[in-house]
């Protein structure tokens, strides 16, 4: 029983749960800023590219 409770409050006071969802979170965040940078960019960049093709191109 009391080996139980023992892991029990370690498992409890472990932190490797709390640092990944943080992580998860973190991620989670820089999905969303690339997401809403490729949409309100992604005409510009496109534009960009197709001149960068058509002046290889002979």
């Amino acid at each position: 029983m009391f080996d139980y409770l023992k892991t029990w409050w370690i498992a409890r006071k472990s932190e490797k749960g709390q640092d990944l969802a943080e992580y998860a979170l973190l991620i989670a965040l820089i999905a969303l800023i690339v997401i809403g940078a490729v949409t309100l960019l992604g005409q510009e960049i496109s534009t960009v590219f197709s001149n960068i093709a058509n002046s290889l191109t002979p």
